[in-house]
């Protein structure tokens, strides 16, 4: 297939590039600056001449305290954007992949543990995941055909992500890192995206909103202990809470997702620590 990925130069676009074309796939990149996808007319144009079977779209503003700070653009980037896509994937008869987030959930789970289903309603505590959800939005109204793909935790090849921050701080002398571990979610690979991306595009007929994280969930002080385990790192790391590190965004306290769709379809996420460690061998040679 003639596949198009708007963000394709980001870190989760740099990953679907190489891992749909390793499966014979064409890849098209649409990012910045040749493509906008503010721009209605100039994408759409693109986008109709170009004529691709499938388009991911990743491209959005995702840094979340940014977003807090920058409303506007938040949702000019995130909905107007998403709405931009689907129009011009309705114009031309492109599939639709939409990349969306975890963050659309509140994070205050009514027990523990919990993990948010596809089925659940959103309601978004910040300004990134109400963009992000009113995106959601557009596409359902737009496109109702199109997959809405929730992702979280992410990480991949080249960064930038909370692994290579922690590779790199750990491998450094010093005090006791403190990480928070009191939000718990479940950290995912680009690589498992991609594959789950590449298992959808062989179901035609799955349409609405998937969740694509990997299996089983953790608190990122939890995550950084496993990682400083893979990569031999000695630096020593405590648990700390939220309140300890304020952010002009609120985090979510849990934002797992369960995988009830990829489920029913047979299809099963690697576990957070297998890829973790597959990453790990990879990016890092260990």
């Amino acid at each position: 297939m003639k596949i198009l990925i708007t963000g394709g130069n980001g870190m989760l676009g740099r990953t679907l590039r190489r891992r749909l074309a390793e499966q014979g796939h064409e890849i098209a990149v649409a990012d910045l600056p040749e493509w906008d996808v503010t721009d209605t007319d100039s994408f759409s144009a693109k986008l109709v001449a170009l004529h691709p079977d499938v388009v991911i779209h990743c491209a959005a503003m995702t840094k979340v305290d940014d977003c807090e700070a920058n409303r506007e653009l938040a949702f000019k980037l995130n909905e107007e954007g998403s709405r931009n896509v689907a129009l011009a994937c309705k114009m031309c008869g492109a599939r639709l992949f939409a990349v969306s987030t975890d963050y659309v959930f509140s994070g205050e789970p009514p027990k523990e543990p919990w993990a948010w289903s596809e089925t659940d309603i959103p309601r978004p505590q910040t300004v990134y995941g109400a963009s992000k959800f009113a995106g959601e939005q557009m596409v359902q109204m737009i496109l109702p055909e199109a997959v809405i793909l929730r992702i979280a935790w992410l990480y991949g090849a080249g960064g930038p992500s909370f692994i290579h921050t922690m590779a790199k701080l750990g491998a450094q002398e010093g005090a006791p890192l403190k990480v928070v571990n009191d939000q718990r979610g479940n950290p995912t690979s680009c690589d498992t995206v991609a594959d789950a991306i590449a298992f959808l595009l062989t179901k035609p007929y799955v349409s609405g909103i998937v969740h694509a994280t990997c299996e089983d969930q953790c608190t990122w002080y939890d995550l950084a202990v496993e990682l400083f385990r893979l990569l031999g790192l000695k630096r020593e790391v405590v648990p700390c809470t939220t309140a300890e590190f304020p952010r002009p965004a609120p985090r979510p306290k849990n934002s797992a997702l369960k995988k009830s769709v990829l489920n029913l379809l047979g299809y099963r996420t690697p576990n957070w620590r297998d890829a973790l460690a597959r990453f790990a061998r990879e990016e890092f040679l260990v």
